[in-house]
């Protein structure tokens, strides 16, 4: 968690593959801890075709029934399914912004947010630009993506700072943005 914390949380991510690939993750990662998905990733990485979504998007009956035998990775059929359903539309939208970070930056102006938080109790669950992004994905057919979600994903592709201003990380991030 030390290392994910210190060289990836928060830290702005633009390109479309790595932005699916946290995707994935965190609607894998509802109900359940941030840690036990970290120590699956590797394993979702292997089975969900290094994050393409042109890839996942193809996955078909057959892949269901293997990925719900894994062991390696959170055999939940909804989530499973969602996964499959949002590189769908992933690349619908794609294909309607040019790339999907286009499309999901929209919902910060193209620039983190700062959080400013003093502590993690500062830490909302949801934000208005959660939320408005999670019915924007909803409206067009993503699943397992509510606001809570949604908020825990714009954190950790870096569209919102919440490294408390104590914490070194914030001010690299801060400084990486300007």
């Amino acid at each position: 968690m030390a290392r994910y914390h210190d060289k990836e949380w928060g830290k702005p991510v633009k390109n479309d593959r790595k932005i699916f690939e946290f995707l994935v993750l965190e609607s894998a990662q509802a109900g359940l801890s941030w840690l036990t998905i970290l120590k699956k990733r590797d394993s979702y990485r292997k089975v969900f075709a290094n994050f393409e979504p042109r890839l996942v998007a193809r996955f078909g009956a057959r892949d269901v029934e293997k990925l719900l035998k894994n062991p390696n990775i959170v055999r939940n059929r909804f989530k499973i399914e969602a996964a499959i359903n949002n590189a769908k539309r992933f690349l619908e939208i794609q294909k309607e912004f040019g790339t999907f970070s286009k499309y999901m930056w929209s919902f910060v102006e193209g620039r983190p947010i700062d959080g400013g938080r003093i502590n993690s109790k500062d830490l909302p669950a949801v934000t208005e630009e959660s939320i408005a992004l999670a019915g924007d994905l909803k409206k067009r057919g993503f699943k397992f993506l509510g606001p809570t979600v949604v908020y825990a994903h714009m954190q950790a592709i870096g569209m919102v700072n919440d490294h408390t201003r104590s914490c070194f990380r914030h001010n690299e991030l801060k400084n990486l943005v300007k």
